[in-house]
């Protein structure tokens, strides 16, 4: 007597694909957990926001924002510096810097601190200096020279932020010295300060 046996195979399983949601469904990166400290927020210091903003007739640039790292027990605690300049447009300026827990707050304080320390220097017709002049401040050391209209504001980091918050169109510079933003925005404030027009030297030597 034979007996007959049938063995079933089973089917091979399928491997299942991953589902994808769609776009607007997809979790932003950075969302909770970085926030602004993402790849493209303030966590990387020395960074220059070029969106001036107009605030009680003074232009309001800031220059550069510097995150600060404290190590303490348990960790590290951070703060944030911010150089601003303010000007408005017709000769007079001023910056300063704001110290912070976050970065908002950092840049009202350098606000306020700029608008205290505003200086008033001579603009020619023409939109430029009245004359060649270099000064220094820290390690920085900066020369500026008047150019004729059309030329344009030759200048880079924080050197252009403060001729531009001042009014001034056209002029060259060049830096001597030390890049650093808060070294070179003081010296640019000094060379300011040094101007003086033709009827300045006049009247301080009686004539």
């Amino acid at each position: 007597m034979s007996t007959d046996t049938t063995t079933t195979t089973p089917a091979p399983a399928v491997p299942t694909q991953p589902v994808v949601p769609p776009a607007a469904e997809r979790p932003e990166r950075g969302g909770e957990r970085g926030g602004d400290r993402g790849r493209g927020g303030p966590r990387g210091g020395g960074r220059r926001r070029d969106n001036p903003r107009e605030e009680g007739g003074f232009k309001e640039t800031v220059v550069t924002i510097n995150r600060v790292a404290k190590v303490v027990k348990g960790g590290k605690r951070f703060s944030f510096s911010a150089l601003v300049v303010v000007g408005d447009a017709a000769g007079k300026v001023g910056y300063g810097m704001g110290k912070a827990k976050d970065v908002q707050a950092a840049i009202l304080k350098g606000n306020a601190s700029a608008r205290k320390a505003l200086i008033t220097f001579p603009i020619v017709p023409e939109g430029t200096i009245p004359h060649e002049i270099v000064a220094k401040f820290g390690s920085a050391k900066v020369w500026m020279k008047p150019a004729t209209p059309g030329t344009g504001v030759i200048a880079g980091g924080g050197v252009r932020a403060v001729l531009e918050a001042a009014g001034v169109k056209n002029v060259l510079t060049k830096s001597l010295g030390s890049s650093n933003a808060f070294n070179m925005v003081g010296a640019t404030f000094e060379a300011l300060k040094l101007l003086r027009t033709k009827e300045d030297i006049i009247k301080l030597r009686g004539k």
